[in-house]
């Protein structure tokens, strides 16, 4: 099969880019030659530097849609949502005929379902376990989770001292590993990058960086899409809304609502 060059955006789902640059520069350290990569957030007049509530969720996913959208009229191959809650992940599924959507809860999971049987999950707060367990029921893996563990951390201050947060993060693993029979980790937040070898190397079993999961799936899928025309579905439950409709709404024609872009090539 020869490979050819793909198209992978991870859209930081906010209105603020400081976490574009560190983002970009560990997926670009990661990233396959052949895969040009676009690290974007958003352009709107909201501050907030996290999701945890559901408001604020509420509050960016028309734009995460629209950024899906703009994906798929400008021939990106696939696009990730760069939040564990998976927000708008089936709305932007479904408005996208080319580019394939991915999220970071469901390739976590399936990648650690892939190297352990039971795995727990690293939450930063408590607040966030029960909407990422609808997510983990919704995905088919209720039977694969062994626990989801809070270090009582908040999104946006996981990344303002790492040995703290590597520390919490090894100290709920222990005892996910010896209380709950985990096979497996996942740090339960895009915002853990970076952290998960030396959380990995003191436990010694595997350790996910959803950051790394999602993109590796994305360009992985990416690449089948280009070499085998392996794409999402859009029929049934996956049908778009139609053209004309569109149209006739004016919702063909949405500005972009991406703010600051960064591109690896």
């Amino acid at each position: 099969m020869t490979t050819k060059k793909t198209t992978v955006r991870w859209l930081n789902p906010l209105g603020l880019s400081h976490y574009d640059e560190p983002m970009a520069q560990a997926l670009g350290a990661i990233k396959r030659d052949n895969t040009r990569l676009e690290v974007v957030s958003l352009n709107n007049d909201l501050s907030i530097d996290n999701l945890e509530y559901r408001y604020y969720e509420a509050l960016v996913m028309g734009d995460t849609v629209r950024v899906a959208k703009d994906a798929d009229d400008n021939g990106v191959d696939a696009m990730v949502i760069g939040c564990f809650y998976d927000l708008a992940l089936e709305d932007c599924r479904e408005i996208c005929q080319n580019t394939i959507v991915v999220a970071p809860c469901q390739a976590s999971m399936q990648m650690a379902a892939n190297l352990a049987n039971k795995f727990s999950v690293i939450v930063g707060q408590v607040k966030w376990i029960e909407q990422m367990k609808e997510r983990a029921y919704r995905y088919g893996f209720k039977e694969h989770l062994a626990s989801m563990r809070s270090i009582d951390i908040s999104a946006n201050a996981l990344q303002c001292d790492p040995d703290y947060t590597v520390a919490k993060i090894i100290e709920q693993g222990r005892l996910a590993m010896t209380e709950d029979h985990a096979e497996a980790l996942i740090l339960g937040c895009t915002c853990n990058f970076g952290l998960y070898e030396k959380v990995q190397d003191v436990l010694g079993i595997p350790v996910i960086d959803p950051l790394i999961a999602a993109f590796k799936t994305a360009e992985h899928l990416a690449e089948l899409k280009v070499n085998l025309g392996l794409k999402t579905s859009n029929v049934w439950s996956s049908e778009p809304p139609p053209a004309l409709e569109m149209a006739k709404f004016n919702l063909d024609k949405l500005p972009s609502p991406i703010g600051n872009m960064i591109i690896c090539e």
